[in-house]
């Protein structure tokens, strides 16, 4: 017998109903041996291998498995990579996108949206309260996690004070697909109010292509010159793409 055999399949489901395609089984009936015997092999693999034992796809399954508990979610797990890359993209993709997904309801889309906002508090807690020098690749990991699968553009400030320890982080806007408007005035008046000595810039490119505009460029200096006025250091712009980012700074654009 397993020494996993505390998991249940039969736990209740967030909503009233499993969500997959297939043809539901009666009310009350327990899931085929094969799929009970493969949810518990996967759960076994990821207890003792981690996350790193298992493709995308079998970690996507492992968090279907409670919205859809009597039902084979592999098909469902793929199909959700296919449209949506990664697992990343997969839990970072709007609800709206999400629901299209024939076999995709509330129950799933929860899941889903529980998994991203842990990832994004866990990540957050790494680099709040730290000073940003000593934790730089934490603070693009977070930057990566809560904005390169966006499918807006968001523009973010990274608030530190005089030993550049960050003391808050605040989506200041949100646009479109390659535009968000941002007033300078806005930036430097909360900066004020945080008793703020240093800023850090961060916004999202959804093409994935983190190449700064003429926009960006001219915006960030607009941004530096109110900042300086009032004696605020603006320490670097990041540009957030898919995969990578730029540094305003590395790229001697400040």
């Amino acid at each position: 017998m397993s020494r996993f055999r505390h998991f249940s399949d039969s736990q209740a489901p967030l909503f009233d109903r499993d969500e997959a395609p297939e043809a539901p089984l009666a009310r009350g009936a327990a899931a085929p041996s094969y799929l009970r015997d493969h949810r518990a092999r996967l759960r076994e693999r990821f207890l003792v291998g981690g996350a790193d034992a298992l493709p995308d796809y079998e970690l996507l399954e492992l968090v279907l498995f409670r919205a859809i508990p009597r039902r084979d979610v592999k098909p469902l797990a793929r199909q959700l990579l296919d449209l949506f890359r990664d697992f990343n993209g997969v839990v970072s993709a709007p609800a709206a996108r999400l629901r299209e997904v024939p076999g995709v309801g509330e129950a799933v889309i929860t899941e889903l949206k529980i998994v991203e906002a842990a990832a994004h508090r866990l990540a957050r807690s790494r680099v709040l309260q730290k000073q940003v020098v000593s934790s730089w690749d934490a603070l693009l990991a977070y930057c990566q996690t809560a904005m390169a699968h966006q499918d807006t553009e968001q523009f973010r400030i990274l608030f530190l004070d005089r030993k550049n320890v960050l003391i808050a982080d605040e989506p200041q806007a949100r646009g479109t697909v390659d535009h968000v408007p941002v007033y300078p005035r806005e930036v430097v008046k909360r900066a004020l109010e945080l008793n703020a000595s240093a800023l850090i810039l961060v916004h999202n490119h959804p093409s994935g292509d983190p190449t700064p505009s003429q926009a960006d460029i001219a915006m960030t200096d607009q941004i530096r010159v109110a900042a300086d006025a009032l004696g605020i250091i603006l320490h670097d712009h990041l540009v957030i793409g898919r995969s990578r980012e730029l540094s305003f700074r590395a790229e001697g654009l400040l």
